[in-house]
């Protein structure tokens, strides 16, 4: 069975990391923290993050 992408309904701010911990099974706190310790490295960090809430859907239930 294949996982899909999708952001909760009980998300921090978009649900991006939400929804990459739960695809992953990972825990949301481990995705946001190492998300932001990737915000220390160069990259575009943000314009992924921005557009993954873009395309991500939102989760219905």
């Amino acid at each position: 069975m294949t996982k899909t992408m999708s952001r909760p309904r009980n998300r921090v701010i978009a649900g991006v990391c939400a929804g990459l911990a739960d695809r992953f099974g990972m825990s949301p706190n481990t995705v946001r923290l190492l998300f932001l310790l990737s915000c220390l490295l160069p990259g575009p960090q943000f314009l992924i993050y921005i557009a993954l809430w873009i395309i991500m859907p939102s989760r219905d239930h």
